[in-house]
C-alpha cells in the first residue's frame, strides 16, 4: 500500500528454498543409490553364474555323494557354504577398500560418520543375504542330481 510500483517476488516457504538448494545433493544420492542397487544385482548374477558352473563341474562328485547316502540338505549346505566362502572373501576385500577410500566419500555424507560400524555391518549383512539367495538355485539343482545319471555321464 506504500509503494504501488514495488515488484514483489514469488512468495515461497522456507522449505521450498531449502529444497531448491539441495537439488544437486539429492540427485547425487539418487544416482549413487541406483548404481549401488545395480552393483548388488550384478554381484548376485555373478555369484549365481559361478556357483552354477561349479555345480555343473561337480555333478559326478555330487552324484557319488548322493549314491553313498548324502541327504539333499547336506548337498545344499555344501553348495551354500562354498558360496559363503566366496562372499566372505568379497566382503573382507570390500571392507578394506572402503576404509582406504573413506576420505573421498566423507564429503558426500550427511548425518553419518564415514566409519560407522553399523553401516558396514548392515552392508555386509545385505550382501551376505543376497549371496545366499543367489546360491539357492544352484544348491537346489545340486540336490536334485540323480546319482545314476550323474555316474553314467562322463
Amino acid at each position: 500500500s506504500l509503494d504501488r510500483d514495488l515488484i514483489i517476488p514469488e512468495a515461497r516457504t522456507l522449505r521450498s528454498y531449502r529444497d531448491a538448494g539441495l537439488g544437486q545433493e539429492r540427485l547425487s544420492a539418487a544416482l549413487l543409490g541406483g548404481l549401488s542397487l545395480l552393483a548388488v544385482l550384478i554381484a548376485a548374477i555373478g555369484i549365481y553364474g559361478v556357483l552354477a558352473f561349479a555345480v555343473a563341474q561337480r555333478t559326478r562328485e555330487i552324484g557319488i555323494r548322493m549314491a553313498l547316502g548324502a541327504a539333499t540338505g547336506q548337498v545344499m549346505r555344501s553348495v551354500v557354504m562354498d558360496a559363503l566362502a566366496l562372499i566372505g572373501a568379497g566382503v573382507a576385500i570390500g571392507w578394506v577398500a572402503a576404509l582406504m577410500l573413506v576420505r573421498f566419500v566423507s564429503s558426500l555424507l550427511y548425518g553419518v560418520s564415514s566409519t560407522d560400524p553399523a553401516i558396514y555391518a548392515g552392508t555386509a549383512g545385505i550382501l551376505i543375504a543376497v549371496g545366499v539367495l543367489a546360491s539357492y538355485l544352484p544348491a537346489r539343482r545340486a540336490a536334485r542330481v540323480d546319482p545314476i545319471v550323474a555316474l553314467r555321464c562322463e
